[in-house]
């Protein structure tokens, strides 16, 4: 696909008259990282930001032991970076490719004087701002308040939203970079997978999740039920 037209069609730019578009399209670069490569580090200049076009990028912190929380893992079509570009200053995390991807870059100088043009650019990135926003609050809620069976049983319901069989689906990470994202260890994630699958609630084979018992999914994500 033209850089042109995924930008037209993505939900950050959608209704944008095609000359704002075209000009929109102008200014951004296009990138390729192989599986594995640094996009950006932690404390780099918030110079643009990114929309991942193929592929996928996780967003992480690391501790000063080392070891990693994945914030964020980006699907095609999401963008990153973009609060980071709007506030200034340098970026709050490291931005790593999960696998091969395809990457637009909007540099912040020429973004923003497009927006002083016409700001209703600007109005679409707010509206998903927001919806970010929103999931990141989650996201310290679950790690601070609750346990990883309830973390893991929303995670998954939070997966099955918006898919055309909600009941089977296919982790996008490896269980390794789940554990990360859930705030735990392989270990751990692996015995509260398996309690799921003992009692009725999956089935896993590889990467492939089958969710035989929703109700179940949703009452552990809520906390009304444990895992025995």
């Amino acid at each position: 696909m033209r850089v042109r037209d995924f930008l037209a069609k993505n939900p950050l730019f959608q209704g944008l008259p095609e000359l704002q578009v075209d000009k929109l399209a102008r200014i951004v670069t296009e990138h390729s990282f192989a599986g594995g490569q640094m996009i950006f580090t932690e404390g780099d200049e918030a110079d643009g930001f990114y929309i991942v076009v193929t592929g996928r990028v996780k967003i992480y912190k690391l501790s000063p032991e080392g070891k990693e929380q994945i914030l964020h893992v980006i699907e095609p079509g999401e963008p990153f970076a973009e609060v980071a570009m709007f506030s200034g200053g340098t970026l709050p995390a490291h931005a790593e490719a999960l696998r091969e991807s395809r990457i637009i870059f909007i540099p912040r100088a020429s973004f923003i004087a497009l927006i002083r043009e016409d700001p209703s650019l600007a109005m679409n990135m707010f509206g998903t701002l927001s919806i970010r926003l929103k999931r990141f609050t989650s996201l310290i809620e679950d790690l601070s308040l609750k346990e990883v069976p309830q973390r893991l049983a929303a995670y998954l319901l939070y997966l099955s939203d918006g898919k055309d069989n909600q009941e089977n689906f296919e982790l996008t990470i490896s269980k390794g970079q789940l554990a990360s994202l859930l705030g735990t260890i392989p270990e751990t994630l692996s015995r509260v997978l398996k309690k799921m699958v003992d009692q009725g609630c999956l089935a896993v084979k590889g990467r492939t999740i089958e969710m035989r018992d929703r109700g179940m999914l949703e009452a552990l994500a809520a906390g009304e039920k444990s895992l025995m």
